[in-house]
């Protein structure tokens, strides 16, 4: 298989970028007709590479996040979906194993169930993010890969509009993840994804069970910690047996014990102590093959609960979090470097190393050690770090 190299360098014109992805299109075997016809008309894209610096799952906090997405609006048009394609719901269940109201919540939290599959040219989009350094090789992958949908003929270029990012149709699958994943699922010959409801749904229940779906078992579940709870262990990301989170204390958000039964699961805490705590499932982690976010398999997984009936989080995430730039997490981490603590290389993320080192600053200092920067935990970090430059200081 042909290697993909990144074309992406500092002093590079975009022109001269499409002339080296032409050259690697046509010997990754594109026709030279389909290689000219779409990347003669590519333009760059400011407004894409502004959002590719903010995605909202990533720079929104928990709250602002899991509202805008969890609304009752939007459980109420999946419960009325959910009655109205239940037929060809069920037929995707039995292929594939995933229950209705999980392809229903992926619908509605990637296109609003459909009223909008993004206006963006798909080629300009990927033409733009493999000409820049950030993720050049990841994008001129998706890039070929579009190239070879409209060589197919399952999509037509005047048809490939969607995300900013690429990913395209009901289910916005990326290019790469179109030409593995997507069915043929009404079979008429093409694999369509932006008309087809049956081939969107097949296509994303066989998406998740070629990532790993196990029928019969739920995301996850909201869960209730007692009062003496070791918040040590909500700073990675390791799972541990239910069981032993039941001996731990810890009951479902109605204070219920846990069930004894053979699964693992992973504590999270995506506002910190103040917020929900949840203990997901390996069903969650194939959620996360989709999009690489808890913030976003949350929301999935409880909008898909809603859809079939439960009620709203018994704990509310707070308001007051904190939002972070990529910049200003990234000074944190240098911060805590040089306090003492490692948060990993500083990447502008908030990871497990990360969230490790906010832990045991907090630890330090008495607090509640849950490795979540809240708006507290900030000021104190900060000013921890000028007290330390005027003690070094001369």
């Amino acid at each position: 298989m042909l290697g993909i190299v990144s074309f992406a360098h500092a002093d590079d014109d975009f022109e001269s970028c499409i002339s080296r992805l032409k050259e690697t299109a046509r010997a990754a075997q594109i026709s030279p007709a389909v290689v000219d016809r779409v990347l003669d008309q590519v333009s760059r894209s400011q407004r894409v590479l502004e959002l590719d610096q903010r995605q909202p799952e990533f720079t929104q906090t928990f709250a602002s996040y899991f509202s805008a997405r969890v609304t009752d609006t939007r459980v109420s048009q999946g419960r009325e979906l959910l009655d109205r394609h239940r037929v060809l719901l069920e037929r995707v269940r039995a292929q594939s194993g995933v229950p209705p109201q999980y392809l229903l919540a992926v619908w509605g939290l990637e296109t609003n169930f459909g009223s909008y599959l993004g206006k963006t040219a798909i080629p300009d989009s990927l033409a733009t993010l493999a000409c820049d350094q950030r993720r050049s090789r990841y994008f001129t992958t998706e890039l070929i890969s579009a190239l070879r949908i409209i060589e197919s003929g399952d999509i037509s270029l005047d048809q490939m509009h969607g995300s900013w990012a690429g990913a395209m149709g009901h289910v916005q699958f990326m290019p790469t993840t179109y030409l593995k994943y997507a069915i043929d699922f009404d079979g008429d010959g093409r694999r369509d994804l932006f008309t087809s409801l049956e081939d969107a749904f097949g296509s994303a229940g066989h998406f998740l069970n070629r990532l790993g779906w196990e029928s019969g078992l739920r995301w996850g579940r909201e869960v209730r910690l007692p009062a003496d709870f070791d918040y040590r262990l909500a700073w990675g990301t390791e799972p541990r047996a239910l069981t032993e989170w039941r001996r731990l204390g810890i009951t479902d958000a109605f204070g219920q014990r846990l069930p004894v039964v053979s699964v693992e699961a992973t504590l999270r805490l995506p506002a910190g102590h103040r917020g929900p705590a949840f203990l997901t499932y390996r069903n969650f982690d194939v959620i996360m093959g989709w999009n690489h976010s808890v913030s976003y398999a949350l929301a999935v997984g409880h909008l898909a609960d809603r859809i079939v009936g439960a009620g709203r989080l018994q704990i509310s995430p707070p308001v007051d979090d904190l939002r972070f730039a990529p910049a200003d997490l990234m000074e944190i981490q240098l911060e805590l470097n040089r306090l003492g603590y490692d948060p990993g290389e500083p990447d502008g993320r908030l990871g497990p190393a990360t969230r490790q080192a906010v832990g045991q600053f907090q630890a330090d200092r008495g607090l509640i050690a849950d490795g979540h920067l809240d708006p507290a935990v900030v000021d104190l970090i900060a000013n921890s770090f000028k007290d330390s430059q005027r003690a070094k200081a001369p």
